[in-house]
């Protein structure tokens, strides 16, 4: 395999001793969106908020341990941004989280796990290690919404696609309760999907 001004060339045997060459174009893959409060530079282009109706279908919550720095909109009375650090930072009260999406994202609910009083929105990739250990073996309910959410922009307007369309989530999403009075407010939020208990919480 050759590289040449953005092109690879890949050379193989055409039969009879020669050399048959293929070009291709040079595929480069764009960088990654997250949906979640993912803190990624000045720009904010990769720190997506969470509809509001869905925090305030939640109750009040005394710490956002993942806050955007400039939030159009309250997540709880008190807030960590990516300029102090929410991982090490002491956790109190009742934690509303929509935790940075990747590979950080098992340090934030180990961290939930570790406290048991809040709820967290995260991706429903059931099947992974992260919702094993952390979810499937430790919280005490789900809610499944039954649509892809819309996340909002730091501006506070929902986000839409670069031709202007309404952009969705890239995959569906679940709200996962720690704590009997958690496991409450998902019974009782009101918002379109399917609660699921997992344990009797305490």
């Amino acid at each position: 395999m050759i590289e040449r001004s953005g092109q690879l060339e890949f050379e193989g045997l055409a039969g009879e001793g020669q050399v048959h060459t293929v070009v291709m174009p040079r595929v480069v893959a764009e960088p990654t969106t997250f949906f979640g409060n993912m803190h990624a530079g000045e720009t904010g282009k990769e720190e997506w908020l969470t509809p509001p109706h869905i925090i305030r279908a939640l109750g009040d919550f005394d710490l956002d341990p993942c806050a955007p720095v400039k939030r159009p909109w309250e997540t709880a009375r008190h807030h960590f941004t990516v300029e102090d650090d929410g991982l090490a930072q002491e956790w109190f009260g009742r934690v509303w989280m929509n935790p940075p999406y990747g590979s950080k994202t098992e340090e934030w609910m180990k961290m939930l796990v570790r406290l048991g009083n809040g709820i967290a929105l995260i991706y429903a990739r059931t099947e992974t290690d992260i919702f094993f250990p952390w979810v499937w073996d430790h919280a005490d309910a789900l809610f499944f919404f039954k649509r892809r959410l819309r996340f909002y922009n730091v501006d506070g307007t929902p986000a839409v696609t670069k031709d202007g369309k309404s952009s969705q989530a890239g995959a569906p999403s679940v709200l996962v309760a720690y704590g009997r009075n958690n496991v409450d407010a998902l019974l009782s939020c009101g918002l379109n999907g399917k609660f699921v208990p997992l344990r009797s919480a305490a």
